[in-house]
Order: C-alpha cells, then sequence, then structure tokens
C-alpha cells in the first residue's frame, strides 16, 4: 500500500500545523547546530547535529510523540566535547518523512544501521535512548554490538520491566482530545516536573493535544521486555538511568532485575524526578552521562 506524502500525520494540512508548532520551538535550542535530512530506504531522515566536528559521535533517540528537540535541556552539557546527532525517528512526529511503513523491530534496527552508515559514525557510536529511544537503542546493540562503544538508557520503554497498564489507559484518553484527559496524563507522567513548573506543564498538555490531533492513529511495533539471557548477553558497556517515581514501572524493581540479571549494566536512580528524568534534573542527568561517556570501561564513574 502506498504511503501518504504527509504519513504519519493525518493529512498534509495536519502535517504543516505540526511542523509550524516545532519551527517556533527550534529557537529555544540553545546550541549552534546544523540540520540534514538522510536518506535511507524507509524515508529521509531528519538531523541535528552539534558539538565539534572531531568529538566522539553521541547519537540521542528520544521517546514516544517527541522530537529531536526533547534534548533541548541536555543538549548544551552533552555537546562541549561530543558530535552530538540528535534524531527525529521516522514514523513518528517531527521533520523525518516515513514513505515505507515499519513491520517491525528489524525494520528500525535496519533504519538505523541504514542512517548511522549515511552519517559516517564509524564503528565506535556512543547511543543514548530516551523510553521508547532507550528500546530502540537496546535492541539495535543487541544486533549490532560492533558499531555501539556505549549505551545509556534513560527510563527505557519495557525492555527491562513491562509497561503498566495506567500508562496506555492514560495514553488511550488523551486521543479524545479533551484537555481534561490530557492534563491529567501529563501531570502523572511528569510529576516532578508539575511540582516546579507550571507553565512549562500547560504548555506539554497543549503539545500532546496537538499531537493527538495531527498523527494518525496507527498500529505501533510491539515494545519488549528483554528475556533473562537477552539482558546477559548485552555485551555494551551500558549505564540505566531511571526517575524514582518512575510510572511506567517501578523503579526499584527495574534496578534489582539488572542488578540481578545483568550485573554489568551500571543503574542508578535520579532523585526528585520520574519519567522526566532529563527535564526534571537536567544537569545531573547530563553529568551522569557524561561521567559514564568518558571513563574507561572497567572503571566506575565518580
Amino acid at each position: 500500500m502506498r504511503i501518504p506524502s504527509y504519513y504519519p500525520y493525518r493529512s498534509a494540512a495536519a502535517r504543516d500545523a505540526y511542523l509550524s508548532f516545532c519551527d517556533s520551538i527550534d529557537k529555544q535550542w540553545p546550541v549552534v547546530s546544523q540540520s540534514r535530512m538522510v536518506s535511507t530506504s524507509f524515508g529521509r531522515t531528519f538531523v541535528r547535529v552539534s558539538g565539534p566536528a572531531e568529538g566522539e559521535p553521541l547519537v540521542l533517540l528520544p521517546g514516544m510523540a517527541s522530537t529531536s528537540l526533547f534534548w533541548a535541556p541536555n543538549i548544551e552539557a552533552l555537546s562541549k566535547r561530543h558530535r552530538i546527532y540528535a534524531v527525529d525517528i521516522i514514523g513518528e512526529v517531527g521533520r523525518s518523512v516515513c514513505t515505507r511503513r515499519m513491520a517491525g523491530a528489524t525494520d528500525f534496527m535496519n533504519w538505523l544501521d541504514e542512517l548511522f552508515t549515511a552519517l559516517d559514525l564509524g564503528e565506535k557510536i556512543h547511543l543514548v535512548g530516551m523510553s521508547q529511544g532507550g528500546w530502540l537503542a537496546t535492541q539495535y546493540a543487541l544486533r549490532f554490538a560492533g558499531r555501539v562503544r556505549k549505551l545509556v538508557l534513560l527510563a527505557p520503554a519495557a525492555t527491562v520491566l513491562p509497561i503498566r497498564w495506567a500508562f496506555y489507559f492514560r495514553g488511550a484518553l488523551v486521543l479524545t482530545g479533551r484537555r481534561y484527559f490530557a492534563k491529567a496524563a501529563v501531570y502523572w507522567l511528569l510529576e516532578d516536573v508539575g511540582r516546579k513548573d507550571a507553565a512549562r506543564m500547560e504548555a506539554s498538555v497543549d503539545r500532546a493535544l496537538l499531537t493527538s490531533r495531527c498523527m494518525q492513529p496507527r498500529r505501533r511495533i510491539a515494545l519488549t521486555v528483554l528475556q533473562d539471557h537477552e539482558l546477559r548477553s548485552l555485551r555494551v558497556p551500558t549505564l540505566f538511568l531511571v526517575g524514582e517515581h518512575e510510572k511506567i514501572y517501578s523503579a526499584e524493581k527495574a534496578v534489582r532485575r539488572l542488578n540481578s540479571i545483568a550485573p554489568r549494566v551500571r543503574t542508578e536512580i535520579i532523585p526528585d524526578a520520574g519519567h522526566d528524568l532529563t527535564i526534571a534534573q537536567p544537569e545531573l542527568v547530563s553529568r551522569k552521562i557524561l561521567e559514564f561517556l568518558t571513563c574507561p570501561p572497567d572503571e566506575a564513574p565518580s
């Protein structure tokens, strides 16, 4: 079946409305960057590139219904030493243009591998993923371990534990388009930011409603939990960060499972944060990432 040029938006007008919103917040990106549209067999992928040209490549994968702009609170710190490639996930909101539907995880892994090859990132890629981006990053590291130098997982969706039904239930209510439900879902998921910054939260509610209006309903790939043997087979040096108030699963149970099954994975619970850890604690999260990326694989960050 042919994919409309505006996919995954509901219409060309919906696409233009969402990209106009992106234009309005582009100016908040705090560092000098260049934009690239990279061709793959699945369509053209939008990437924001920043940081020193000689820096080690660091790829940032955002969560569901997020764009590369998600990393605005962290990009200044991360791009001081690393060459940053912040990606708009193909088939999600943002500027990437999907011309071939993703049938499953294998398609996403092949797309990422094509993207990294086209960007000429070589075999020493640092890979950071948030939520759904964390799931994608883990799957890639399992299948293409030779290309990943280090892996950072920020509250990865599924991967370690199943996602609680409450997340899906609240997400479904957002799709009704009613502000009451969108506000309840956003304040539930981003509880710590909600206590500090009401203006940011209302902007997040607006964005959730805009996304529900602009994006067409579609079947998403299943975000699976790794089996014990898969976790044990993860040989790439990995850091797992999760907020103490995480809502999609229990932070303590996730850390306990990793420590038991895959002790090679470094784990840490971020205080005063939940699924909003990159926003609620941007300096701390950025520092933990950079410490992990710069220390030798056999040394723990201070």
